[in-house]
């Protein structure tokens, strides 16, 4: 996971967890909702980006073998 991925994503679930505890100690369901959505997407974006991580380093084992296989 790149830096500014996994900043992104921490940011949203922390921001997240904070409007979520705002909303229950005021007793305001929307944001507490807003707060759950946003951790959501926080995770969501950290998924992604392992995803990511994992594609790219998939192609670059693939280009690897077949430069290596080329050379044989």
């Amino acid at each position: 996971m790149s830096l500014d991925g996994k900043v992104d994503s921490t940011k949203d679930k922390i921001s997240g967890k904070a409007k979520e505890v705002e909303g229950k100690v005021t007793g305001d369901k929307a944001r507490e909702t807003q707060g759950k959505a946003e951790g959501i997407l926080g995770k969501a974006k950290e998924k992604l980006d392992d995803a990511k991580d994992a594609v790219k380093d998939t192609v670059d084992d693939v280009k690897s073998k077949l430069s290596t296989d080329k050379k044989d």
